[in-house]
């Protein structure tokens, strides 16, 4: 099965959170209400270097993703 590159999620439990899914390699899971990110790969020092290059990035799409899916909501 294909999933998109990012998927938005929400949890009763966390009512205030939003969350960004990414679902290609480097997995990571966002939180926009504080911006912290969850890691779902295991990396080496050597991935980890590289990682860093790319998390920024990364994080940004995630936040243009959340914002062009709300804003599909509202039209």
């Amino acid at each position: 099965m294909e999933f998109p590159k990012f998927l938005l999620g929400d949890n009763t439990d966390y009512p205030t959170a939003i969350f960004v899914v990414h679902t290609e390699y480097p997995r990571f899971i966002i939180n926009l209400e504080n911006d912290e990110v969850e890691w779902l790969e295991d990396f080496s020092k050597e991935d980890e270097d590289e990682l860093e290059a790319e998390a920024e990035g990364l994080i940004e799409q995630a936040s243009v993703f959340y914002d062009r899916e709300i804003s599909r909501y509202e039209e």
